[in-house]
């Protein structure tokens, strides 16, 4: 019978390295509890510690698309209010009359 390979989420391997680095278990309790081998712990525990720092990273990469999206819907916007106060400022001024051509 052929093994099927276990898939793991980020936020399962998040949790299981989590519950290493904090102290709580030891990798031998954790890798027992979730029925996992330590090398496999071992390297997410590593994955986990050598990316960590790109969290903190001042510079967010911005997918060019969203960003576009983004200043769109900025427009969109400023030119909606500004619609919305022309409309109101019409409302307020005197209505008067064109002059008629002689």
């Amino acid at each position: 019978m052929a093994r099927t390979r276990r898939n793991f989420s980020a936020e399962f391997k998040t949790k299981v390295v989590l519950e290493i680095l904090s102290g709580n278990k030891s990798t031998a309790e954790v890798c027992r509890e979730y029925n996992l081998k330590p090398d496999l712990v071992s390297h997410w525990k590593s994955e986990f510690v050598t990316n960590a720092a790109q969290i903190f990273e001042s510079g967010t990469k911005v997918d060019p698309q969203q960003a576009r999206i983004e200043e769109l819907e900025r427009l969109a916007g400023r030119l909606s209010l500004e619609l919305e106060i022309t409309k109101k400022a019409l409302r307020l001024l005197p209505r008067t009359k064109p002059p008629s051509e002689s």
